[in-house]
Order: structure tokens, then sequence, then C-alpha cells
């Protein structure tokens, strides 16, 4: 909960940017579904500035476009997907006899 609220003053209100946050804290999304949430603050900043845009409910992809699902079109110089990102190290290695774990 510690962290939520730090995350709160730090970042602000990101919801109204089009950014979702996960429904639990970062440690029980770590431990729970080995996801790390990672928020890059250069790019939150652009995000905040309107120089990067969040569009959700592509329907396509055109040459130099998309269209949305409500059928609007958008010109695009370039698309970043950003689909989640799964850490494979577990959080806390267990201990096993003759070998180190370096993280």
């Amino acid at each position: 909960m510690l962290l939520l609220i730090l995350a709160w003053l730090v970042l602000g209100n990101i919801l109204k940017y089009g950014l979702k946050r996960p429904s639990v804290g970062p440690l029980q999304l770590k431990n729970s579904a080995r996801k790390t949430p990672v928020l890059d603050i250069g790019t939150l900043l652009k995000i905040k500035s309107g120089d990067i845009n969040i569009v959700t409910g592509i329907k396509r992809f055109n040459r130099d476009s998309v269209e949305l699902v409500d059928g609007e079109k958008l010109d695009v110089d370039s698309v970043v997907l950003a689909t989640g990102y799964r850490n494979n190290v577990p959080f806390h290695p267990q201990k096993i006899d003759n070998y180190i774990f370096q993280v």
C-alpha cells in the first residue's frame, strides 16, 4: 500500500493520460503474475506534455495512419506496441547448494 501511495505522489494521476494502473501493488504483481511494473519517467513527461499520445482500440494499420474501432483515422509517424514486460528471474531466488545467483 505504501508503494501505491508513493507512486501516486511521484507520478500523479496517470489515468487521465490513458495509462491504466494495475489493480494490485507492484510487489504483489511481481509475486503473483511475475510481471514487473515499469514506467519510464522521460516517457511519462512526453505523455504529459502531449508529445506522445496514448491510443487504444486500433482496428487496422495503414501506410501512414491507423484506423480506430470507432472509425477515426489518425496520421502517425510511429507506433509503439506496449504489451507488457515479463521478467523470468525469480523475485527471491531460492538458495541451492553449490550455486551462486548473481542479479
